[in-house]
């Protein structure tokens, strides 16, 4: 029962791929219908959608570019008209800039964008989700209960080297913005507590698109930056958010939850090159 989402509704952003399409199915997996969210339509969402509907739950198809903030209050209006309410809102989506287009932009370029997508999106839904969360159940109020909580859920994800740091461009691009998101769900907890739960997943090394192509250099590093000494799956993060998001966690609220394994400090030389 304390995983029971049946009927509840959930929106994950950024689903149609790695870790946001992976929670968006465990999600599904336990009862919940789902709001898949994308930059524009694609094979992937649709894929997801398939894999979703042919296992007996609803889903509904949104897009929005993040580094457009005027594209986030349609995106929240248009979840909630769907069922008429949201339980739960998982802020996945973020900018990649370690491949593709953005691998070979300036400094300054990929961090505006990431403040943009990342920063500035997942604050501005979150408080926009809050508050509409916080009136529903102020004016619906349910019975509370260890297995049925009356709580909305919000679920962002940071990243666990934030917290020591690490060298180079993309530890710095990496530490100053999903520092940021780590921050501000602690503040987010507090504002709309009682009535939402608020919490992070901190990510080490997820084996994701980057992971599958990177240089043997960084495949060790990750390995060696765990106490498990493997990469994570989007799978491992995937039922973090399950678990944060389902009434199992119903007591747990501004906490940062770390995927990573059991962090340690990698030998591996700081200025060692592809």
């Amino acid at each position: 029962m304390l995983y029971d989402l049946s009927d509840k509704v959930y929106v994950v952003t950024g689903s149609s791929t790695g870790i946001g399409r992976c929670i968006a199915t465990k999600l599904a997996m336990h009862g919940a219908n789902i709001v898949l969210h994308g930059r524009k339509p694609s094979d992937a969402l649709n894929e997801v959608a398939k894999q979703i509907e042919d296992g007996g739950n609803e889903t509904h198809q949104l897009y929005a570019d993040f580094s457009d903030i005027s594209a986030l209050a349609p995106l929240v209006d248009s979840a909630w008209q769907w069922k008429g309410h949201v339980d739960g809102w998982i802020n996945n989506a973020g900018g990649d800039v370690l491949t593709g287009h953005w691998k070979d932009q300036p400094f300054a370029e990929k961090l505006d964008y990431l403040l943009k997508t990342d920063v500035s999106a997942t604050l501005m839904l979150s408080r926009s989700v809050g508050k509409r969360m916080t009136e529903r159940f102020k004016t619906s109020p349910q019975t509370v209960s260890s297995t049925d909580p009356s709580t909305g859920v919000i679920v962002n994800i940071g990243w666990d080297q934030a917290w020591q740091g690490m060298e180079g461009d993309a530890g710095e691009l990496f530490a100053t913005t999903k520092g940021a998101i780590m921050a501000m769900t602690k503040s987010l907890a507090q504002t709309y507590a009682p009535h939402v739960r608020v919490n992070c997943i901190a990510p080490g090394w997820i084996e994701t698109k980057w992971g599958q192509q990177t240089s043997e250099y960084w495949n060790q590093r990750a390995k060696g930056e765990s106490l498990m000494n493997r990469w994570g799956s989007p799978e491992d993060v995937a039922s973090a958010a399950l678990f944060l998001a389902s009434p199992a966690a119903s007591f747990i609220s501004g906490h940062i939850l770390p995927v990573n394994g059991g962090f340690r400090y990698s030998a591996a030389v700081k200025n060692a090159t592809d």
